[in-house]
């Protein structure tokens, strides 16, 4: 199961004075098995410590003295810990917060050792935090579900995925429809690490389904651990909900009519730190970064993962093969939630999760993009359209209004680039780039800008 961050994983272990990382995800995308992963390609000494089944392992970072702290974890483990040759992973990192302070004190005592921390529930312990993070001395990397071209690889299409990444713009793709066929599997298995290992060993959707209700059902499980019993009931209905929403503007009212905002605002912030929803929101792009211009008030929702989205609106594989396209349901909402949760998660794992929309909202002349995107100082929209057609009046309106010079489509049909022109309201013309790209395409986005 190979993710694209071992490789920014594995530069890390070669410079000289690293800071330890501590890997950010929901629980189930795979943390764990990330650093398994590293430690059998760069052959290191694997020492696990998880703080959530054995929280008593906590008062071993007591002292927050590095050389004591490895000398009673190779006592507790009977593991020899060689700086260069063992990679501790100190797992559910959340659950010790000894741990997580005496993560500065390696970097600066001991930074020869490889350490890498991860925790499930973590954004709770760093938003709650009594206690110093270890500012600048420790780095973070976001994980989160495979993306697709990590599916083709787990399902065996090495040539499929070497050949999107070699890909030239405006050349015809003769297997474009076997590509789409495989996106519809995405849709289903989703890009859980568990779910697509499942669907790998037995060819079926049966078992990968189990293995998206059991996620479900974890994270439902997990609402205990994070909030008051008199709150589970708002955060299971919004959990419930968010899935039928992806794509619409979020309105507090489409929760409850009976129940005031603050309290499903406060529900949905937690979602969010437990890092099961995303919220999308509103900017007005006029310059970088797209962030200065963000309003809080105006927001859209993305779920975790497709998987779960298609699991909890209860639909499964006959649902996306009986149709020629993948608008087939929610006006084609699945497709933005595809797209989304590729955007989410930069090239640059290091870089902090965060995804903008653009709207207009005038009487007379409304838009809405689906995505806003900045490359360097560029400002890029991106319109997602589940079929091969559909009207791009809302982008035509914002390169109009923004005076921008390359815009993007994601659709099921073949790629193509095309330069293009509008007209300004002064009677000059706006001369942009237009590209479209099919879905599968996403990953390689930033190589065509």
């Amino acid at each position: 199961m190979y993710r694209q961050q071992l490789s920014y994983l594995t530069e890390w272990l070669k410079v000289k004075n690293h800071k330890p990382i501590v890997i950010r995800g929901a629980r189930q995308v795979g943390k764990s098995t990330l650093v398994r992963l590293l430690s059998e390609r760069c052959d290191l000494n694997l020492i696990e410590l998880n703080f959530e089944r054995n929280p008593e392992l906590a008062c071993l970072f007591k002292s927050h003295e590095p050389h004591k702290i490895i000398q009673l974890i190779s006592l507790q483990t009977g593991k020899t810990i060689q700086p260069g040759y063992t990679l501790l992973f100190l797992d559910e990192i959340q659950g010790a917060a000894e741990a997580i302070v005496a993560l500065r004190y390696f970097y600066e005592e001991l930074p020869e050792l490889h350490i890498i921390a991860a925790g499930s529930l973590l954004e709770f312990t760093l938003s709650q935090a009594a206690f110093s993070m270890p500012v600048g001395r420790i780095e973070y990397l976001h994980l989160g579900p495979m993306t697709f071209a990590e599916f083709l690889l787990a399902v065996g299409e090495q040539n499929l995925a070497d050949f999107i990444k070699n890909y030239k713009i405006n050349e015809e793709i003769p297997i474009h429809d076997k590509l789409m066929e495989l996106v519809k599997i995405y849709f289903i298995t989703g890009g859980m690490p568990e779910s697509i290992k499942a669907y790998v060993e037995d060819r079926t959707f049966q078992s990968s389904e189990k293995v998206k209700q059991s996620i479900l059902s974890t994270y439902r499980d997990d609402f205990g651990k994070y909030a008051l019993i008199t709150k589970h009931d708002l955060i299971r209905k919004l959990f419930n909900k968010i899935p039928t929403m992806i794509g619409h503007k979020f309105k507090y009212s489409h929760i409850s009519r009976d129940i005031k905002s603050v309290h499903i605002a406060a529900a949905l912030d937690q979602l969010h730190l437990a890092r099961v929803t995303w919220k999308v929101y509103h900017t007005s792009a006029n310059g970088v970064p797209l962030g200065a211009e963000q309003n809080d008030r105006f927001f859209k929702l993305l779920f975790l993962d497709i998987g779960l989205v298609n699991t909890c609106l209860g639909l499964n594989y006959l649902n996306l093969m009986e149709v020629d396209e993948l608008d087939f349901v929610n006006n084609g909402n699945l497709a933005e939630q595809f797209i989304g949760q590729h955007l989410l998660y930069p090239v640059k794992s290091y870089e902090e999760p965060n995804l903008y929309y653009w709207t207009r909202e005038k009487k007379s002349s409304s838009a809405e993009l689906d995505y806003v995107i900045s490359l360097g100082q560029q400002i890029i929209p991106i319109e997602v359209k589940a079929g091969k057609t559909g009207q791009l009046k809302s982008l035509h309106l914002f390169m109009k209004e923004k005076k921008r010079h390359l815009a993007v489509r994601f659709n099921s049909a073949q790629p193509s680039q095309i330069d293009t022109s509008t007209k300004q309201p002064d009677g000059s013309t706006l001369h942009f780039k237009f590209l479209s790209l099919p879905l599968y395409m996403v990953g390689e986005l930033n190589r065509f800008l």
